[in-house]
């Protein structure tokens, strides 16, 4: 049994936990908050679970073995390093980090402390996801692919009143390429491999970071477009072109509902989904797969590429940001 211990309480962490102990292989084990009260209403539905409001009584609790990290985006870095030297695997909510250089140092860390990193990546890891990548054909016969996903954040509303909530501050390295273009970015490099070159072109909020997007991934034969945003609402589905019709898919940060239209044949062929009812509950399994099977040479080869995913998909978010002007606090450390 995994024990798990959360930092970060809000939403996001509270619908892991339940997809992690909807699989069985965890018990919540602490929860870590700065104030007593938040990290006590989060934990009280899960049981009996211990409390921390200092970072160092939190990782010296010695039979929790791996810390889920939600906290704003600038903190993950520090909060990953401390819970590695600390001996514990690491599940970092996406972007797990802001630069190539804190992706590189943890997870050299993670290997030489011999613990676990996985980026909470969770679109990657859906069964949906694995099939559409199953089905798409060569290289040379994609014509290029387009992915948007843009979705207004209430959060918002605080900008434009003059304020700078995290999500959209440069301090806490946000933005919308940084939450909502993750997805998108996942998906082109694991469906695609890594890209010659990228152009991002932002349009900026008040706060100096990218409100919505539009984003170039140039390929040998092809380009990928992306379209991530926060500042408004975008119906569009997401398609993928091919010489002899087109994949069109509802999102690719949840994939629900695939068709393909075949223009030879002039049909529509819809391709089945069945995503999971929690949609972390996929991700939660596969770590605790690897998590488990410390020695087992078929989730040592799988986990390995998925930490060079997300060492690939942190270099090219870091070089759209680059190349669209977004400066975070992070870049100076």
């Amino acid at each position: 049994m995994i024990n798990l211990g959360i930092i970060g309480t809000n939403w996001i962490s509270g619908q892991f936990v339940e997809a992690a102990l909807s699989t069985g292989e965890y018990e919540l084990t602490a929860v870590y908050s700065r104030k007593l009260a938040t990290a006590q209403a989060f934990g009280e539905p899960f049981g009996e679970v211990e409390y921390a409001t200092d970072l160092h009584t939190f990782f010296g609790i010695q039979h929790m073995d791996t810390v889920y990290i939600a906290s704003p985006n600038s903190l993950h870095f520090g909060h990953a390093k401390e819970a590695i030297l600390a001996g514990k695997n690491v599940i970092v909510e996406k972007p797990a980090f802001s630069t190539p250089e804190e992706m590189d140092e943890i997870i050299s860390l993670a290997n030489e402390q011999h613990v676990f990193f996985f980026e909470a990546a969770r679109n990657f890891h859906e069964k949906g996801f694995q099939k559409v990548r199953d089905l798409l054909p060569l290289k040379n016969e994609i014509l290029g692919a387009s992915f948007t996903y843009m979705k207004y954040s209430s959060r918002y509303d605080q900008v434009l009143d003059g304020g700078e909530p995290n999500i959209f501050s440069p301090h806490f390295s946000g933005g919308a390429l940084m939450d909502l273009g993750v997805y998108l970015v996942y998906t082109a490099v694991a469906w695609f491999g890594m890209p010659n070159e990228v152009h991002y072109f932002a349009r900026k909020v008040s706060t100096g970071v990218d409100g919505l997007g539009w984003g170039i991934l140039r390929y040998d034969l092809f380009d990928v477009t992306i379209q991530p945003g926060k500042i408004g609402d975008s119906y569009a589905t997401s398609e993928v072109y091919f010489d002899k019709g087109t994949l069109v898919l509802n999102g690719v940060n949840a994939i629900e509902d695939v068709v393909y239209h075949d223009r030879n044949l002039k049909q529509r062929e819809k391709i089945e989904i069945h995503p999971a009812e929690n949609p972390m509950a996929e991700e939660a399994l596969n770590f605790a797969k690897v998590i488990s099977h410390p020695t087992d040479s078929k989730y040592g080869i799988l986990y390995e590429e998925w930490v060079e995913l997300a060492r690939n998909v942190n270099q090219v978010i870091y070089d759209l940001r680059k190349s669209a002007g977004i400066i975070f606090d992070a870049d100076s450390k």
